[in-house]
């Protein structure tokens, strides 16, 4: 990785911190003072060459509940914000830190867990952390409804339907990625994250990246 990308992540992930104190304070107030006494969540996830490092979140759900990939969180009970930390994103902020860190950069495949790191095939496994894993990327904008996704899905196993159908698209995504990997794409995708947040039901990055895997559900 050049070392512009290096420079670029502490940069922005300094002043996201900076910017964000307000917002990171008073969400961590939030969670501790309604929710519990331990309002960030650390997990053991993937990290670049397949090195394990533990990732930062806020939490969303009661402390000690057992942990599990998003796609098995659609019968998780969340604690009383936890839905809307997720929806808006708000729980991520803390992997600012990973970033300044250097485990993870501002854009790149998502750090996954070993179980839902194991339903890609063998070229993804091998190829898809060649890279920092990222807060956000391309397969986190398209699929940044995944709950929802597979909470409509009643005549499968949510699990098997993950496997089935998700993952090789995701992956499908991620080795675009890796093709097309440049300074000026993760602009681009920093750009459509905004986006999609402020506009959930927007399908811009459709119109923006016209060579991206044809979506098969």
């Amino acid at each position: 990785m050049p070392f512009y990308f290096r420079i670029f992540d502490l940069i922005f992930s300094f002043l996201g911190l900076f910017v964000l104190i307000p917002v990171l304070g008073i969400t961590y107030l939030t969670i501790f003072l309604f929710e519990c006494r331990s309002p960030l969540f650390r997990q053991i996830r993937i990290g670049k060459h397949k090195k394990p490092f533990t990732m930062l979140k806020f939490r969303t759900m009661p402390a000690g509940t057992k942990s599990v990939p998003t796609h098995e969180l659609e019968n998780m009970k969340f604690s009383i914000i936890g839905r809307w930390l997720r929806a808006s994103k708000l729980d991520e902020l803390p992997q600012l830190i990973n970033v300044m860190y250097g485990d993870m950069s501002l854009v790149g495949p998502r750090p996954l867990v070993t179980k839902t790191f194991t339903a890609y095939n063998e070229e993804v496994q091998s190829k898809i952390y060649n890279v920092k894993p990222g807060l956000t990327g391309i397969g986190s904008i398209i699929f940044r409804d995944e709950e929802s996704i597979i909470s409509a899905v009643t005549d499968e196993d949510p699990h098997e339907f993950y496997k089935r159908i998700i993952a090789p698209y995701k992956g499908e995504l991620e080795m675009w990625y890796q093709e097309h990997n440049s300074f000026f794409l993760d602009l681009q995708l920093i750009f459509m994250t905004a986006w999609v947040i402020l506009s959930p039901t927007s399908k811009l990055y459709e119109k923006w990246f016209k060579d991206l895997p044809k979506r098969n559900f």
